[in-house]
């Protein structure tokens, strides 16, 4: 039987603190496969925390805070599905990556509905799924792409940050991209550094 909770705390997997690039969670019951899956993250920096069911994951989920999940679906005492529903309703910001052997894309497409991150097929490529947890994890951690949305008005540009005064500005003024005055902007110190012959 597998240990329900475990932290991977084997020597020739261990990743030393000054390395460590933060925990990945491993909510998976074959052991062969936890083994599999914290070498793959011990190579990539990562410490785990593995559970062999449910209730484990949904523990150590809790006490944590992992970067990521790994998550199989068929599970003991708590199904893989309605953790990931669990783990997005309490941070949905935390990456789940399902890891399953079910190829049906109708449940493929139930669990990324649900808010799973990417769904990776076994068998799998450890490389490819480290790849993957990686990206999602840089998906977290980039800032959100703000769209600044501007109007030229009268005597300059006013940010469009209220709904309300939307319908008041198309009327008056001019919508216009962020990149299109930088680029304005740029040309005009160009030129005036440039004088025309």
């Amino acid at each position: 039987m597998v240990n329900a909770v475990e932290l991977a705390t084997e020597p020739e997997n261990d990743v030393p603190a000054s390395m460590n690039l933060g925990t990945i969670l491993i909510i998976e019951d074959d052991p062969r496969m936890q083994r599999t899956l914290q070498r793959a993250f011990a190579h990539e920096h990562y410490a785990t925390a593995i559970a062999g069911d449910g209730q484990g994951g949904l523990d150590l989920f809790r006490s944590e805070r992992p970067l990521a999940v790994v998550l199989d679906l068929i599970l003991p005492s708590i199904s893989g599905r309605e953790l990931c529903r669990i783990f997005k309703q309490q941070s949905s910001e935390v990456p789940v990556i399902v890891l399953s052997a079910i190829t049906e894309v109708a449940d493929k497409v139930l669990l990324l509905e649900l808010g799973a991150d990417d769904y990776v097929t076994k068998p799998f490529s450890p490389r490819e799924l480290t790849a993957r947890v990686q990206a999602a994890i840089r998906r977290l951690r980039k800032p959100a792409a703000q769209t600044v949305s501007l109007w030229r008005v009268r005597g300059g540009f006013q940010e469009d940050d209220d709904s309300s005064q939307r319908e008041t500005r198309r009327a008056h003024g001019t919508r216009i991209q962020a990149a299109e005055i930088l680029h304005r902007q740029r040309r005009a110190r160009v030129d005036a550094r440039c004088p025309a012959e």
